[in-house]
């Protein structure tokens, strides 16, 4: 076991109401690291216990910086999220498939084959399908914008119905 794993890690929870659904967001050391719907909580303090082994949470009732700018962004302003600082702590395919996603403009969507061709491997759908499946900071990495190249909503973490409204939200038009 590494040195890094021993330590305890101190990470800061906190939840919000949001016309989605409660979220609960994760932060280590200003940056977010987890935002994930209440009711798939139970899976994601998994991904995390894989990611930070031996970790304990503060409590932030108030949410800091990325609990306001969400509600900032529910009340409107879609621009909110874009300053959010994030470590999801992914491969390097990972990565660079989710930062492809924070590209993705509000009001629009990407099929998997666009973003596939925007980080350069036209051919890896399904691994950036993956990679969309497992980024751990819903909606600030925004992978309710991409969809079958058909226009049709495909899989979500939080549910389609979710995906549906913050697409209807943000007012992106589903061809």
């Amino acid at each position: 076991m590494t040195k890094d794993r021993e330590e305890e890690k101190i990470l800061r929870r906190s939840s919000l109401a949001t016309p989605a659904g409660v979220v609960v967001l994760i932060e280590r050391d200003r940056s977010l690291v987890g935002l994930v719907f209440e009711d798939h909580w139970a899976h994601f303090r998994g991904h995390l216990e894989r990611r930070f082994g031996n970790f304990s949470f503060e409590e932030d009732p108030r949410g800091g910086a990325p609990a306001e700018a969400l509600r900032r962004y529910f009340a409107g302003n879609l621009d909110a999220l874009d300053a959010i600082e994030v470590d999801m702590g992914g491969t390097p395919f990972q990565e660079s498939v989710w930062r492809a996603l924070r590209r993705i403009p509000p009001r629009t969507t990407w099929s998997y084959a666009r973003l596939a061709k925007e980080i350069g491997r036209p051919t890896a759908v399904r691994a950036v399908a993956g990679a969309n499946g497992a980024n751990p900071v819903s909606i600030v990495i925004p992978c309710h914008r991409v969809i079958g190249s058909d226009g049709s909503l495909t899989g979500y973490g939080g549910g389609l119905p979710r995906k549906s409204w913050l697409l209807a939200h943000e007012g992106a038009l589903l061809a």
